[in-house]
């Protein structure tokens, strides 16, 4: 979860993992972590693990350690926040900086992508889901590859020898990417 201070990354996350909303919530320090398991496909159960970071700038040394081993990232501002927007690229370009060699998949939330609203539930699990789908697609298709020592993606039997196949595949034949290409 990545934008600005007071976006709404830690509301649209209690309404994901919790189904809460919550007129009035403390600004996130430091970091927030949330657990949330999704069925992408028949027999295929995902963990997700969500880091909530601070937006406000004085916590930004504490939450760049947190984007190491991310596979996937919801971009979110406010539509009612012109500069919350503005800085969508620069939360973009960080991660980028930061998950070299490994590649990171985006979602941006608000216009004209996806319009969302903790506080009446519109659209909070699809866009969610969204992004957990698009990390699957990524693990089967090769954009995204399973290596080791790397904690960005871990996958549990009976699953993991089919998604370790089709990495070690697109591995061997498809050139290298860089993050964010």
């Amino acid at each position: 979860m990545l934008g600005d201070s007071t976006v709404g990354k830690s509301s649209l996350l209690k309404r994901y993992t919790e189904d809460l909303f919550l007129e009035s919530i403390n600004q996130t320090v430091g970091v927030d972590f949330y657990v949330h398991f999704l069925e992408v496909e028949p027999g295929v159960r995902v963990k997700l693990q969500f880091w909530d970071t601070a937006g406000q700038e004085r916590f930004r040394s504490v939450t760049r350690s947190y984007y190491r081993n991310s596979v996937g990232a919801l971009l979110v501002f406010d539509i009612t926040n012109q500069a919350s927007f503005n800085h969508i690229k620069e939360w973009h370009d960080e991660v980028c900086e930061r998950v070299q060699p490994h590649k990171v998949l985006f979602v941006l939330l608000g216009i004209p992508y996806m319009e969302v609203s903790a506080k009446t539930g519109q659209y909070v699990r699809e866009a969610f889901e969204l992004l957990t789908r698009r990390v699957y697609q990524g693990l089967l298709s090769g954009e995204v590859e399973l290596q080791e020592g790397w904690d960005g993606v871990k996958c549990a039997t009976p699953q993991a020898p089919h998604l370790q196949r089709a990495s070690l595949i697109q591995h061997s034949t498809a050139p290298k990417k860089k993050c964010c290409s």
